[in-house]
């Protein structure tokens, strides 16, 4: 096939400028593999790109789409594995709503044991963030108190899950009741409804959080300041509530704390090749025997981007969405 179908972003703006195309099937460089895919995950990156406010990294493909599932096609020069006909799923630099899909094989991790193709289109994206965050730059110990923000979400449903086995113990933030009930089924200790609650007064009353990971930002940044324990970390992974607020940054310093955080998509092909490697080695094997999964919220069709869109920003979803190709 020399032409596939795909959705691009017209122009920035809401989720109806996400239009139906054809693009040229993609053909893979040294290092790359071509996806046939199968599903793709929808994640707020996306909609970040397409209101014009995250630009895809030099020679990555302007479509949407940062992680897939599906079948490998080709294989470019240098590829040992995977080898065209395995069945993967995959981080991606971009172009994850079309039918065809290059990404350096380093970036692409088997189907586990037993999962079917939506539910494996779910993990690059969550996985790759929340190992990278919580547990090699934020040292999460078990044992530790770990709060997290947005528990719902495909972030924080795979969050939970990591840090509830490892041992750490896990709180969380949602709207509603019924996000929180689904945090405390994943293995919460403590769910808190920040429409009625303060997360600031039910953590210290527990000693302050050892580690946070944020994706609000705004005014939960000083917040989250204020909850956290001596020597207590913050890691940010986005700013739904915008990056700039005031800070007292005596109590940085008189607590001992650390703040941090990164953005997954313009990292080096062999800083996520390193994340990668440790997700075979040490999460890979609780998929295939599984102890954890991803969280399903709903699938749309490929043609129908728009409405995944409307759905995720409507923030009444819970877990992971896709799009079927």
């Amino acid at each position: 096939m020399a032409e596939m179908r795909a959705i691009e972003i017209t122009q920035p703006g809401g989720p109806e400028v996400l239009k139906p195309c054809t693009r040229p099937v993609p053909e893979p460089e040294a290092g790359q593999v071509v996806i046939k895919v199968a599903y793709a995950g929808v994640n707020r990156p996306d909609a970040l790109q397409r209101a014009g406010s995250y630009a895809p990294p030099p020679g990555a493909s302007d479509l949407p789409g940062l992680e897939c599932s599906g079948e490998v096609v080709a294989v470019g020069p240098g590829v040992d594995w995977p080898r065209a006909g395995d069945q993967v799923c995959a981080l991606l630099p971009g172009g994850g709503y079309a039918e065809y899909v290059a990404t350096p094989a380093a970036h692409c991790l088997p189907v586990p044991r037993g999962m079917g193709l939506k539910e494996a289109a779910c993990l690059p994206e969550t996985f790759f963030t929340v190992w990278s965050n919580v547990f090699m730059r934020g040292g999460l110990q078990a044992g530790e108190r770990f709060l997290i923000h947005g528990g719902s979400s495909g972030i924080g449903t795979t969050a939970i899950q990591l840090a509830q086995h490892f041992g750490a113990r896990v709180f969380v933030t949602a709207g509603s009741a019924e996000k929180c009930q689904a945090c405390l089924d994943l293995g919460a200790e403590r769910a808190i409804n920040y429409r009625e609650e303060d997360f600031v007064k039910v953590m210290k009353a527990e000693g302050g959080a050892n580690l946070i990971l944020d994706m609000v930002g705004g005014d939960y940044i000083s917040r989250n300041v204020k909850t956290l324990a001596e020597d207590g970390r913050l890691v940010q992974i986005a700013f739904l509530q915008g990056p700039q607020v005031e800070l007292n940054f005596a109590l940085v310093m008189v607590k001992r704390l650390t703040i941090t955080g990164s953005t997954l998509r313009p990292q080096s092909v062999l800083a996520k090749a390193r994340i990668a490697d440790q997700l075979r080695e040490q999460v890979w094997p609780l998929l295939d025997a599984g102890k954890i999964a991803p969280v399903m919220d709903s699938e749309f069709p490929l043609e129908e981007a728009a409405a995944a869109h409307a759905r995720m920003e409507g923030s009444t979803h819970i877990g992971k969405i896709v799009l079927r190709v």
